[in-house]
């Protein structure tokens, strides 16, 4: 089982559309995939399907998400807790879901040593039972941001190539330099960074030539993070599939998709591929 954390502290580089349309292309595959959201905005459990309710009682996965796995070491397993996509792709991925309510807990999770490490130790457990697990982690320097690069094996860093984005990179290289003394506390090795990944790269040519080359090549001689060759660019289509709406009487209910599933024939499927091409070279998957 190879564990990828998507992560970057810059909100707004394509973390979610990257995370969950990374999992379809593995379980396009053939691979068993486990996707883990671990963002209180619970984005990717939005673009997988998992909440296509309107109204707070009808909220079902409040007492069944990612809060529960980190929150007891002794109950409350991955496979109690796993759920599939709902309509998002096909084959459907299994999701550990997030929910709202990770922020009111991260005080009290946040005064727990054992919390950072729960998710690390019931990955463990289901190592046999899945190929990939990826893990969207929030854009920000918190705790859940640590919890998910301590279980992960590989780091994947979206980044749109601009100037506050190539900035925050410092940020990232500190982090993960901290995480790494806790994984050698468990005895785990240090995280491995994949490289920094373009994405919501616009498609302007003159951007192209003559800036786009630059901010690659400042993100590789300042930070010293290694550059995906496959570039994810800014298109309608990726906004789209995740933006698709079911009408059901009177209401509009969410009813996103994986870009494979919205238009299979697009650039971005070919992206997208590419990049599972390139992540399995890099990780032996």
């Amino acid at each position: 089982m190879k564990t990828i954390a998507i992560y970057h502290n810059k909100g707004g580089v394509g973390k979610t559309t990257t995370a969950v349309n990374l999992a379809a292309a593995f379980r396009n595959r053939g691979k068993r995939v486990l996707l883990v959201d671990i963002d209180a905005q619970a984005n990717s459990t939005f673009a997988t399907g998992l909440i296509k309710f309107q109204f707070e009682e009808d909220d079902d996965i409040k007492d069944k998400n990612i809060l529960q796995v980190i929150s007891a070491g002794d109950f409350d397993f991955i496979p109690e807790i796993v759920r599939q996509s709902k309509e998002f792709n096909t084959p459907e991925i299994d999701v550990i879901p997030s929910h709202i309510t990770l922020i009111d807990e991260q005080q009290r999770l946040n005064r727990l040593a054992a919390s950072r490490l729960r998710l690390n130790t019931k990955l463990q457990l289901v190592e046999d039972d899945y190929d990939i697990v990826i893990i969207d982690a929030p854009p920000s320097r918190d705790l859940y941001a640590e919890i998910a690069l301590i279980a992960a094996d590989y780091l994947i860093i979206p980044s749109d190539m601009k100037p506050f984005a190539n900035q925050g990179l410092a940020n990232v290289k500190n982090f993960v330099g901290e995480v790494n003394e806790t994984r050698a506390s468990i005895g785990k090795a240090p995280l491995h960074v994949l490289g920094v990944l373009p994405s919501k790269v616009m498609t302007n040519s003159r951007y192209l030539e003559y800036v786009f080359p630059r901010q690659r090549e400042t993100a590789l001689q300042h930070y010293g993070f290694p550059i995906f060759d496959t570039v994810i660019y800014e298109r309608v289509v990726l906004s789209n599939c995740i933006n698709q709406t079911l009408t059901m009487g009177k209401l509009e209910i969410p009813d996103p998709k994986s870009i494979f599933e919205f238009d299979s024939d697009s650039d971005s499927v070919k992206e997208f591929r590419n990049l599972a091409n390139e992540i399995q070279q890099k990780i032996g998957a």
